[in-house]
């Protein structure tokens, strides 16, 4: 039974980690634990801890919402100066990019799977994600990605590398993805297109 409670223990804090929780004070925590599997008295009514949790993620919900605002305006601000960079496309949903290297392969279709390197990162230059340093390609559904992706892969001839702007709308949207990614964040991605599998 050990193993098993060590894996609830896991869960249960990944779980509490994932849902943006990251300064809970362990030592209340597992007396909260204790104290309900053992049947001890609790220190507060069900009614009071509910209120304290709704009210602690309220908080959160502020906070993501204050910094989701910074994030679109910092978008706003940074897709205007760089469409105007010699060498930007920008298509009709507002996704840009530039050629890095031409390729001259087939295109990928929606229904395909590609390989692909690539190098994820904030605007503010943060890598958040990257094949390349893993030393490893990936592979992907076309139409298993964010928007700004299976849009672009189905322009890529198989052989390009490009460089992708992908606004918040078309990347993870208004919700945070972790603690890197938070919300309405614009992704750029430098990404090669090697092979359609």
């Amino acid at each position: 039974m050990k193993e098993v409670s060590y894996a609830f223990g896991l869960s249960v804090a990944a779980n509490l980690r994932n849902s943006g929780i990251k300064d809970i004070d362990a030592d209340a925590f597992l007396k909260g634990v204790v104290d309900v599997m053992k049947g001890n008295a609790l220190e507060m009514s069900a009614e009071k801890a509910n209120t304290l949790i709704n009210q602690y993620f309220a908080g959160l919900q502020a906070e993501s919402n204050k910094q989701a605002e910074i994030n679109k305006q910092e978008e706003a601000a940074f897709l205007a100066k760089n469409k105007e960079k010699a060498g930007v496309f920008v298509t009709e949903s507002g996704l840009q990019y530039e050629i890095l290297t031409a390729g001259s392969g087939k295109k990928p279709k929606i229904t395909d799977t590609v390989r692909c390197h690539y190098e994820g990162h904030l605007i503010n230059g943060q890598v958040f994600d990257s094949s390349i340093r893993r030393g490893q390609p990936a592979d992907f559904p076309v139409n298993g990605v964010i928007s700004g992706w299976v849009e672009a892969l189905q322009l890529m001839p198989v052989g390009s590398k490009w460089r992708l702007y992908i606004p918040y709308r078309l990347a993870y949207g208004e919700e945070a993805v972790s603690e890197i990614i938070g919300p309405c964040s614009t992704l750029i991605f430098d990404l090669e297109l090697l092979d359609i599998l």
